[in-house]
């Protein structure tokens, strides 16, 4: 078994030059014109290794794909997520140019986040299609354009897909020590909205309603929801109130950012935010959601999900181990839906975001073997 990662090993180069390729497409989320000519770059490589590729156009972001090999095997689908929009902006490149360091690092642009993660998925399936041994099993990738905005626009896309899935396998990056992330915290940004009564501060405070006080006390209630120790944060992030010094605030607004580590916190928390009600008699609190996605949550499920995946990888001659982040990814979609999922199965690497982004290359051939060794064994429960 140990010849699959002697022959990615081989190509690491190649994979190498596939990556650079990558990075070469600058792809910020809000350009539509350039996510999408990676994403017909992306297609022609998924057809030329046998597969069917469906375009899912979009007005305000680069169109998904949906790429499928074997789709009417008998089985559920093992299905992919990669994103290829990144936060970038276009020019980027031309200050950072892709380069490679004494210990083997590649920086660059997306790098890590996540063209790192395309590389070793289509290489992957490259390897498998090139040996003979792709199994005849439905395996689906979904490619979407809006993760680092949120995935505002691809999340029932995700949810519908995945709910049809044995298996979500999420090409994040792992951590600087090439480990799955087998848990993410729930995040959730809420919008907290008072409207008062303006007055003159001088000649009639009394009369005046004063918003900003009133979102003060609900910002402390808010902050006495946080139980830091078991992995509950809840933040008020950004605070807006008032028009003039002379005149009672007649509005304020503020931001929550909310952080969980399990479902049960994540529903509480919620539950309780949009329940809130106001101190001062004659105030209005509105409550809404910008963003949500639920905890993916390290349970029986995962820890089963896991050990198979550290299992194949063993008889492989890989190391796999598990952490988890306190920020959230598409895997949390399909996860808090209950779906197999696994998490961090792109490359190892740092700098998510940051000018030091980059992907430890010799990470690349070991991931292509984990990911071709599951598509071959995996086994769905039941």
């Amino acid at each position: 078994m140990s010849d699959l990662l002697t022959y990615f090993q081989a190509r690491q180069q190649q994979m190498v030059d596939f990556l650079t390729t990558l990075i070469s497409y600058e792809t910020p989320t809000t350009d539509k014109a350039l996510v999408d000519k990676l994403g017909s770059f992306i297609e022609q490589e998924c057809r030329s290794l046998g597969a069917t590729v469906t375009r899912i156009p979009q007005e305000k972001a680069g169109d998904f794909l949906l790429v499928k090999w074997n789709e009417t095997a008998p089985g559920k689908p093992i299905m992919f997520l990669i994103h290829a929009d990144t936060v970038w902006p276009e020019g980027t490149l031309a200050e950072r140019p892709v380069r490679i360091d004494e210990e083997g690092k590649l920086f660059g642009p997306g790098a890590v986040d996540m063209k790192g993660g395309i590389t070793i998925t289509l290489w992957a399936l490259r390897g498998l299609v090139e040996r003979g041994e792709l199994p005849n099993r439905p395996i689906w990738i979904l490619m979407t354009s809006d993760e680092e905005v949120g995935s505002i626009y691809s999340e029932p896309v995700i949810k519908e897909l995945a709910a049809q899935a044995g298996l979500v396998l999420v090409m994040e990056p792992a951590t600087k020590e090439e480990a799955l992330k087998t848990w993410r915290k729930g995040v959730g940004t809420y919008q907290i909205t008072v409207e008062g009564r303006p007055s003159h501060a001088g000649n009639a405070p009394e009369q005046g309603i004063n918003a900003v006080i009133e979102l003060a006390q609900q910002a402390l209630k808010l902050n006495s929801l946080n139980d830091l120790k078991n992995g509950t944060s809840v933040s008020v992030t950004v605070f807006h109130g008032g028009s003039a010094s002379n005149v009672i605030p007649a509005k304020a607004t503020a931001e929550v950012d909310v952080r969980t580590m399990t479902d049960r916190a994540w529903d509480e928390i919620g539950e309780k935010i949009m329940s809130l009600t106001p101190f001062i008699p004659g105030a209005k609190l509105s409550v809404s959601v910008h963003h949500a996605r639920g905890p993916m949550e390290n349970n029986a499920l995962m820890q089963r999900t896991f050990a198979q995946c550290k299992a194949i990888g063993e008889r492989y001659g890989l190391t796999i181990r598990q952490d988890g982040s306190g920020g959230g990814s598409d895997g949390n979609f399909t996860a808090h839906m209950g779906i197999p999922t696994l998490d961090g199965l792109g490359p190892q690497g740092d700098g998510l975001h940051a000018l030091h982004e980059h992907v430890v290359i010799a990470s690349l051939p070991r991931r292509a073997t984990l990911i071709a060794a599951m598509l071959k064994e995996w086994q769905f429960e039941g």
